[in-house]
């Protein structure tokens, strides 16, 4: 699946930034945005040539027609995982995407399973998947519709009523480890938001109260250490921004992080603009 060309828009490395050159930027859509940019002295004159990222605005329409171009995985599903750490944005990006894919042609919203909603409380981090390859994956695979009883975490049970899975061209299934691994070879496309760390845990105590610290810091240490020995990040067809600091329309943009395809900026080379992930 193929991307166009398109003008990055943010540079950072180790943490510091340096804007893109010119003053409009191309998004994935072919939309021109307009700037207040200026060049990459810092770069160009090698200072940050370790470390490159460059963060590139895309449209939901864009990517949901990636989507639908791609071949499906999970019997005649096409199965989207959205993972990354708590707090990082996963939910946003699939709830848009879910709103881009049903504005395709002939298209209806495609069902979303979140693990959240699977998970037999704090300690069932992982353990869940097999909770979800019953209830939804196997059923799916074979052409059939799924199911599963939703947790509540105030009850701390599941709820009698199980929650249906239609069959459907798309499914989307948002969470932590739902790109995990072992799915990979029934993926048709793997999403990993990411967001600095203090903000993930301000989002969750904002969201959830301060009585969930305790539990919620085991949690992100059980996160840091699946990511890394899971490599989620490094196998993403997709990595996006979910802090995003360039003003951009979020319900219809997103800003996908990457490294350029260019060589590293070298002091004296001048480099084009445009970068293919």
């Amino acid at each position: 699946m193929g991307h166009q060309p398109i003008m990055p828009l943010r540079v950072a490395t180790r943490g510091r930034t340096a804007s893109a050159t010119g003053t409009t930027a191309r998004t994935g859509d072919g939309a021109r945005r307009r700037g207040p940019c200026r060049p990459l002295r810092a770069v160009r004159a090698g200072r940050y040539r370790r470390s490159v990222v460059v963060a590139v605005m895309e449209s939901y329409a864009l990517l949901a027609r990636r989507v639908g171009a791609a071949p499906a995985r999970l019997g005649r599903t096409r199965l989207v995982a959205v993972d990354g750490p708590s707090g990082a944005g996963k939910s946003w990006f699939t709830a848009r995407l879910a709103d881009a894919l049903a504005g395709l042609p002939n298209s209806a919203r495609p069902a979303v399973v979140h693990t959240d909603d699977l998970l037999e409380g704090w300690a069932d981090q992982f353990t869940f998947w097999q909770r979800l390859e019953e209830g939804v994956l196997a059923p799916v695979r074979a052409g059939r519709g799924g199911e599963y009883r939703r947790f509540s975490w105030v009850r701390r049970e599941f709820l009698p009523r199980p929650v249906p899975v239609p069959v459907s061209p798309v499914l989307l299934l948002e969470g932590v480890s739902a790109a995990r691994a072992t799915a990979a070879p029934e993926l048709s496309l793997a999403v990993y938001v990411t967001a600095p760390a203090q903000l993930r845990l301000t989002r969750a105590v904002a969201r959830d109260g301060p009585g969930i610290l305790p539990e919620l810091r085991r949690w992100h240490a059980g996160e840091r250490a699946h990511f890394t020995a899971d490599r989620t990040a490094d196998r993403a067809d997709l990595v996006v921004d979910g802090a995003p600091e360039l003003p951009h329309d979020r319900a219809r943009y997103y800003l996908r992080r990457g490294r350029p395809a260019v060589p590293a900026y070298d002091a004296g080379h001048d480099h084009t603009d445009h970068v293919r992930f």
